[in-house]
């Protein structure tokens, strides 16, 4: 008795199983997907021309981001490259300058030595 009872209740499982098997392989998305073969393939095309002409938005909506980045940071290169500039013009300024005044101190000595000497 008790292995008819435990093949039962195998038995009500399988079926239950197979009946839950049955509903969810009908809702599955490769099932849903397979319904309308024809309306899919119709809108393929225009599916596919939609994401192209997206994709090319997005293209241009980053390069064009891309060459404002560039443009900024040619504006900061050109902007740092005047500074520089400036700061080296101003270094040999004051490089000659002090010669000068090296030269100068240079005479100054010589003439109180030759005072002293004399």
């Amino acid at each position: 008795m008790m292995a008819r009872g435990a093949e039962d209740k195998r038995s009500k499982s399988k079926i239950h199983e197979l009946e839950n098997a049955t509903t969810f392989s009908e809702t599955s998305p490769a099932k849903m997907t397979k319904k309308h073969p024809r309306s899919a393939a119709v809108d393929m095309p225009y599916g596919f021309e939609t994401a192209l002409a997206e994709a090319n938005r997005e293209v241009g909506v980053l390069f064009s981001n891309y060459s404002e980045v560039l443009r900024e940071r040619a504006d900061v290169d050109a902007s740092q490259l005047r500074e520089l500039e400036d700061i080296l013009t101003e270094a040999r300024s004051l490089e000659s300058h002090l010669k000068e005044k090296k030269e100068h101190l240079r005479q100054c000595l010589a003439l109180i030595s030759d005072k002293l000497h004399g």
